[in-house]
């Protein structure tokens, strides 16, 4: 499941009940968006307000906030849910904005993999954060995300996007990799075309090399449609000599916004909350069925809440759930993507933790 806003991060939202909702549901893992903008806003310590320093901590001189990211990891764990980190967002003073872009790109690639290498410093297997976080069974971050959508210039305005964003593909994997050799880099997710994107990206030399799980957003209108551009992306992995390695649909959802909103721009694939619910009804089975062809490791619906405001973006309706006056509602799809995926495990209902089957 994504896990974003208005979920997390929120302090007005309990987390902990919307994850025990989750694992419910038969969630298994989470993927959310480590924002190294908000983690470390200021270049030094002498631009921290007085009052903001005990959010801090330092690392390698910069001051850097990790509670946000604390709170998700914990109460996941305690959970059972691993999590799927995307390192996305530079901050400013390393920062690059351009117009139409949704986020700010890195100027150079060395903060960005110094940030990475410190999240694993903090989260990964020989983490800092469990030596602290003694209410909750250790459960490090293996899988790490490098940014997401750079094939569309909301995420990476200046395209073509390929030279500059391998090189900080390369610096965040090595500076991962330096801190621990058991992680598992994943290629930012791909939308639209994304089997002609991974091409591109396997035709620069060692790019292959770079990362160890393939990621890619199969949005579109039909349920077997997804089954076919997971099929495309699998085809150009193999092509390229990696049978074996693993590929992850890590966003895939029908936006409940027809007749909402006016920016569907593109949207093919949006719907009403019916249409909705009985396409996931219909995709999970097929993902189940398909796993071992596609070699697919796993999926994440795109997400948990939303806010379904008239007129906003479509993705704002793409959730099981809609905030309604402040407390979370349940849509037509919560229910059906419950007992499609209690079905995949095999399971009447779920325990505390996500591994907690009843048969």
């Amino acid at each position: 499941m994504v896990v974003d806003e208005p979920v997390w991060p929120d302090p007005l939202v309990d987390l902990g009940r919307q994850l025990d909702a989750m694992v419910a549901s038969g969630v298994q893992t989470l993927r959310v968006v480590f924002d190294w903008s908000a983690a470390q806003p200021y270049r030094s310590w002498s631009q921290v307000p007085s009052g903001q320093r005990g959010n801090f901590v330092d690392v390698g001189g910069i001051p850097t906030d990790f509670s946000a990211m604390d709170q998700l990891v914990g109460q996941a764990s305690q959970r059972g849910l691993p999590v799927l980190p995307v390192i996305l967002d530079a901050p400013s003073w390393d920062g690059q904005d351009y117009k139409g872009g949704i986020v700010t790109l890195p100027k150079t690639d060395g903060p960005y993999a110094a940030f990475a290498k410190a999240l694993v410093r903090r989260y990964g297997p020989h983490g800092s954060f469990w030596s602290t976080y003694r209410s909750a069974p250790r459960l490090p971050i293996h899988l790490w995300q490098i940014w997401n959508e750079p094939n569309i210039p909301a995420f990476w305005p200046p395209q073509p996007y390929y030279s500059r964003y391998l090189a900080l593909l390369r610096a965040a994997h090595d500076a991962i990799k330096a801190a621990d050799p058991s992680a598992e880099i994943v290629l930012a997710g791909l939308p639209n075309y994304s089997w002609l994107e991974l091409a591109r990206i396997y035709g620069h030399r060692g790019a292959r090399n770079l990362f160890d799980v393939v990621a890619v957003h199969p949005y579109t209108k039909y349920p077997q449609g997804v089954i076919t551009i997971l099929s495309y992306a699998r085809a150009v992995m193999n092509q390229h000599g990696d049978k074996n390695k693993p590929l992850i649909a890590d966003e895939l959802s029908w936006p409940s916004s027809q007749g909402q909103t006016t920016h569907n721009t593109g949207y093919d694939f949006a719907t009403t909350q019916s249409g909705q619910a009985q396409n996931i009804g219909k995709v999970l089975p097929m993902l189940v069925e398909n796993r071992f062809r596609l070699g697919l490791s796993g999926f994440y619906y795109y997400d948990w809440a939303g806010q379904d405001r008239p007129n906003y973006l479509a993705f704002d309706f793409s959730g099981l759930f809609h905030l309604d006056g402040g407390s979370f509602e349940a849509k037509p799809a919560f229910g059906v993507f419950k007992q499609a995926a209690l079905a995949m495990e095999g399971c009447r209902s779920k325990g505390s933790q996500a591994t907690d089957c009843v048969k």
